[in-house]
């Protein structure tokens, strides 16, 4: 058996292996963000999220509620805007951190959201006021508390 060949196939299979990881790490960085073209809170989340590393697609579009409906966001989960992340639903203003705690979890899809519009929130930030919030993890079947901040 020759060696060289043995280890540069393991060197080579070492190789693809990173950058398939790192592949599937960028695709998870693409936020599919939804939002009104009026909207300055919505671009301010946006920046938030480019802050963290994440790469931002913009649509722009004046009726939300078809997108809401298709991904199954809640009324009572709404917000401004709507985004899809490697498949996970981020409604509103969910912090960067939060986001990237829920994708490095995997498993199940499911979302994220911040209901309505919290002071202090990634995108809602006035003067240095806050408010508490909570991050909520939904599905079609379920809902828990993710984070409070």
């Amino acid at each position: 058996m020759n060696l060289k060949y043995v280890a540069g196939a393991g060197i080579f299979a070492l190789m693809m292996t990173g950058m398939a990881s790192t592949a599937l790490a960028q695709q998870s960085k693409i936020v599919e963000l939804y939002k009104s073209p009026y909207c300055g809170c919505c671009g301010a989340w946006g920046d938030h999220m480019k802050a963290a590393g994440f790469q931002i697609k913009e649509h722009n579009i004046e009726d939300l509620a078809l997108v809401k409906a298709k991904y199954g966001v809640a009324d009572d989960l709404q917000s401004c805007h709507t985004a899809i992340i490697d498949g996970h639903v981020i409604e509103g203003h969910v912090p960067a951190q939060d986001i990237e705690k829920l994708l490095a979890e995997g498993g199940e899809k499911s979302g994220l959201a911040v209901p309505g519009m919290p002071v202090g929130s990634p995108g809602m930030e006035q003067g240095g006021m806050t408010e508490p919030y909570q991050v909520i993890r939904f599905s079609k079947t379920e809902r828990s508390v993710f984070a409070q901040h």
